[in-house]
């Protein structure tokens, strides 16, 4: 006997003109803010978008899809999302920082997301240098530890428009944010959403929060002249963070190089500093596993 899959969620839609009222200038952070029914990836269509016409998108500028059907991870990894079941927003940023100092964007990000979900009643976000947000967990998950992930961001430069020095390079920020999925509804087991942490969180409530704690932490970072440290933001960052001090296995972008040791601090540019057997060294991107201390691929210290 056949039975019929269950009715798909009833989910309601972003309220754009009330978004609008309160994310845009004088009252918000944004310049301009959209919301499209469908993308393939926010990410790529920020982007594209900004170099055919940057005149049209004055940043701060956000583009947030309802539903993503080809994001963007890390290493090209795909990332889609149901309808209305996630947040899927790309920002645009015109950060007036030195350019060595834009490592810290997508921390910034982490720690924005990590906030606007502690408004929405979920304890306990933290942050896996560099692009993840992770809820606890019962059980230990390969690569997270005692976690599991409810967020990626993904930052992209782009070119700056016109002469030299005539405007500042662009940075497209992208964050997915689980937040209505069932477990069914997940890529891999190693993720969650808010919904099965406990709370049904409103997406706009979340967008308003994430937008304002990120435009709050990148106006803070400018305003030391990208100095984290200074601008209290290093240590913010180090409070939730759930690499460091543990061991990790780094497997750097392209495949370079696999480096394993002790996540010991971030350093001035945003990069993860590990304690090696043969010394420090750092790390300015790739995929970073959480280990276990007697897990192969860590050398006590």
């Amino acid at each position: 006997m056949s039975h019929d899959p269950p009715p798909a969620p009833r989910r309601a839609a972003l309220d754009l003109p009330t978004l609008r009222r309160g994310l845009l200038a004088p009252a918000g952070p944004l310049a301009r803010l959209d919301v499209v029914d469908v993308s393939g990836s926010t990410n790529a269509d920020l982007v594209d978008a900004v170099r055919r016409a940057p005149e049209e998108w004055p940043a701060p500028a956000a583009l947030v899809a309802e539903h993503q059907v080809a994001g963007r991870g890390r290493a090209g990894r795909a990332w889609e999302t149901p309808p209305r079941a996630a947040l899927t927003v790309s920002v645009l940023l015109r950060p007036r920082l030195a350019p060595d100092r834009l490592g810290w964007l997508p921390l910034l990000a982490g720690l924005a997301v990590a906030r606007a979900v502690d408004a929405a009643g979920v304890p306990g976000a933290a942050v896996k240098w560099p692009n993840d947000v992770l809820l606890p967990a019962a059980a230990d998950a390969a690569g997270l530890g005692p976690f599991r992930k409810v967020a990626g961001v993904l930052a992209e430069v782009v070119p700056a428009a016109g002469p030299p020095g005539a405007d500042a390079p662009g940075v497209v920020v992208g964050v997915g944010l689980n937040v209505d999925q069932s477990a069914a509804e997940l890529p891999v087991p190693t993720a969650t959403s808010l919904a099965l942490a406990g709370v049904r969180a409103d997406r706009g409530a979340l967008l308003g929060t994430l937008l304002r704690e990120l435009a709050d932490a990148v106006a803070r970072l400018e305003a030391a002249g990208g100095d984290a440290a200074g601008a209290g933001l290093a240590a913010e960052y180090t409070a939730r963070s759930a690499t460091l001090g543990h061991p990790v296995r780094a497997e750097l972008a392209g495949g370079a190089d696999v480096v394993a040791g002790e996540a010991l601090r971030i350093d001035a540019d945003g990069g993860l500093v590990l304690g090696t057997d043969a010394g420090e060294r750092v790390v300015t991107a790739g995929d970073v596993h959480h280990l276990r201390r007697s897990q192969p691929g860590h050398s006590p210290r």
